[in-house]
């Protein structure tokens, strides 16, 4: 049996009560008390989380913008140092090979961050697309990452840096700030709706920046199963579930970050032509009608036509339903449009309706 990956927090986690499983061959934290209570501590006061599994790489050389533009969907020219962008990168067929945070550090000097299930598959690609004379490097191993999200995060955070936070706006960053006595890339960047920050810093210096978050009672430790009912309420997108190598941006509604008006990108043709006919399948939203919860891969049926498949579903901590995304046909994701959910040997009604399922009052 193959050894599970593991974070540089993984001997803490028994501290704190983590209930760890095989994620994608890595050994993390499901939960600590439980998800709902997790769930509710993120959308209420602060959630602390383990996102070391994360994948970093380095990208540098004097035409590292023109390759970034080749190899991702959304237009890397509107960055400037500090700031950052959601991207994907696809395949020629607009498959999506993976979505992604770029960071920009410097002139010619930027940070992508990947799923941890594709960091091998994506520094494979970039080393096949890269032209001479880029600076390619998988960084992953040096590095940590931590989540601090929910409305509590900025005021918690603040109170272990001097570097002041209230001006750092969603997607925008410091590098090399100090908190808690550690070095570290501070970025207003999260999956789980809510307002809060990631802290990149060094493998070797987590385990003190993990310690010092959780001395503040507003702050809770939070594992895999409240950032999945989090960002699924959100409806932001998971590789492997919302989008895969069979599923384009455009179908999986993450269209504001494909740009087919800049210049020339692996995958532009298709995703165009997409944008502009309108794709065959969509992501929608679902809500139960009948008793039962969608779960990922239950087929979606109109009468006897089976027309898509559940990507995610549970039942809403927040809302108290139970709802789903579906990839399923055009001609019905109209609002409102009634269909049937096969669970198990049973198909229940269910109702197309209005995405983002949550979205936090500013």
């Amino acid at each position: 049996m193959t050894e599970l990956n593991k974070t540089p927090l993984y001997d803490v986690y028994q501290q704190y009560g983590g209930k760890i499983i095989d994620f994608g061959g890595w050994a993390l934290p499901v939960q600590f008390s439980s998800i709902k209570e997790e769930h509710h501590a993120v959308r209420t006061k602060a959630g602390l989380f383990d996102v070391s599994h994360m994948g970093e790489f380095d990208v540098k050389g004097t035409t590292s913008l023109a390759f970034l533009q080749k190899v991702m969907t959304n237009d890397v020219s509107v960055l400037r140092p500090g700031k950052a962008l959601y991207t994907a990168m696809c395949y020629e067929d607009g498959g999506t090979v993976d979505d992604l945070l770029v960071y920009q550090k410097g002139e010619d000097d930027y940070l992508l961050v990947v799923n941890a299930a594709n960091i091998e598959k994506d520094f494979e690609w970039l080393q096949q697309h890269k032209p001479e004379g880029i600076e390619l490097v998988n960084r992953s191993s040096e590095f940590a990452l931590l989540a601090l999200q929910g409305p509590a995060a900025q005021g918690v955070l603040q109170k272990l840096t001097d570097e002041s936070l209230s001006d750092l706006k969603p997607f925008t960053f410091k590098d090399d700030v100090e908190v808690a006595g550690v070095r570290a890339l501070v970025s207003r960047t999260g999956y789980t709706g809510e307002d809060g920050f990631e802290l990149y810093c060094s493998a070797s210096d987590v385990v003190t920046l993990w310690t010092e978050l959780l001395k503040n009672e507003e702050v809770v430790p939070c594992g895999l199963g409240a950032r999945d009912t989090l960002r699924f309420e959100a409806t932001l997108a998971l590789y492997g579930q919302e989008l895969s190598k069979d599923i384009t941006p455009i179908e999986a509604r993450i269209g504001f970050a494909v740009k087919t008006d800049k210049e020339d990108f692996i995958g532009k043709e298709v995703l165009k032509r997409q944008r502009e006919e309108g794709p065959n399948r969509k992501l929608v939203g679902l809500e139960m009608i009948d008793k039962g919860i969608p779960r990922h891969g239950y087929e979606v049926f109109s009468e006897e036509e089976e027309i898509g498949f559940v990507t995610t579903g549970t039942q809403s901590p927040t809302l108290n339903k139970n709802i789903g995304l579906a990839l399923i046909d055009a001609k019905h994701a109209e609002l409102g449009t009634e269909v049937y959910v096969q669970v198990r040997k049973r198909r229940l009604k269910a109702k197309v309706v209005k995405t983002p399922f949550y979205k936090r009052s500013k």
